[in-house]
């Protein structure tokens, strides 16, 4: 690691990974964050882009900025890839022109969720539905148009921020004496705090510049939803009860993929970055929610 002061830009700053970024802040004094949201920059707008990178000298993005309104984008499929791959494309651009480090978040939604064991970054990707899609056209042109980006396909977020399962969860359980939870998709819940602690890891290494490329980070060990929301309420104390459901039984406008557990052997061997299990992570998030 250098004594240089490192420029952060972050992008999506409001949402529930860039608001994770913001309570980091302080932990790493060696850099200089940038917070932007969508309303103070739009990652699409090529001209307001150029000016905002003209105007300070920026080490890493970190684009925490999506489409994420899965069911939504199978209606809306242009605002899907407008956002998810169109603006990437031009993020990617002006990255690349100002030797600039992008660090992309995707999805495990690039698979299609038929695997029986965990998605290693070279699987074969192939979505099932809009919002997939989209994703996995970003980042294939986030790559070809700034060949350093870092692509960290994540799975099942969740934060004491914004919109997620966890938090749903925890309303639905106040509210209601039983709810029904489906039992038949798996997958690794991830703690968008613990994301954004291996990817500041991951700078702070000085080892993304030459290691650049796929990587999956989700927590670790496997569950379903489920039992997901069972630990959500062991952990809560709630008394609402819990029950299982297929799939079938919930249908959605959206295809979920089955399985889609991802293997994370590759970003824990090439960074220094802490895999937790997701039950201890559930339990500090809820302790914040508290």
């Amino acid at each position: 690691m250098t004594d240089k002061i490192l420029t952060i830009l972050v992008t999506g700053a409001n949402g529930q990974l860039g608001n994770e970024f913001k309570v980091l802040d302080h932990n790493f004094p060696f850099c200089q964050f940038l917070f932007v949201a969508k309303e103070e920059l739009n990652i699409g707008d090529i001209s307001s882009l150029k000016k905002y990178f003209a105007g300070h000298s920026i080490d890493y993005c970190i684009n925490c900025a999506a489409y994420t309104a899965v069911d939504k984008a199978e209606t809306e499929k242009e605002s899907a890839f407008s956002v998810n791959a169109g603006a990437i494309e031009t993020l990617a651009k002006v990255c690349h022109t100002n030797n600039t480090q992008l660090i992309h978040v995707s999805t495990d939604y690039v698979f299609d969720g038929t695997a029986t064991q965990p998605y290693k970054e070279t699987d074969k990707t192939s979505p099932i539905g809009v919002y997939g899609s989209s994703k996995l056209k970003g980042e294939e042109l986030a790559v070809q148009y700034c060949p350093s980006t870092i692509i960290i396909r994540t799975s099942w977020l969740y934060s004491s921020f914004k919109n997620n399962f966890v938090k749903t969860m925890l309303r639905l359980m106040k509210e209601k004496e039983s709810i029904n939870v489906v039992s038949d998709q798996q997958g690794c819940p991830t703690y968008a705090a613990d994301l954004a602690l291996a990817i500041m890891r991951i700078i702070k290494s000085g080892k993304s510049k030459e290691n650049p490329g796929i990587y999956n980070f989700s927590n670790a060990g496997v569950t379903n939803w489920h039992a997901f929301a069972v630990a959500i309420k062991e952990l809560s104390n709630s008394n609402c009860k819990v029950n299982p459901i297929t799939t079938a039984e919930y249908p959605t406008a959206a295809k979920r993929p089955a399985y889609s557990v991802l293997d994370t052997a590759k970003i824990a061997a090439t960074f220094p970055v802490a895999v937790p299990d997701w039950k201890d992570s559930l339990s500090k998030c809820l302790d914040l929610l508290k």
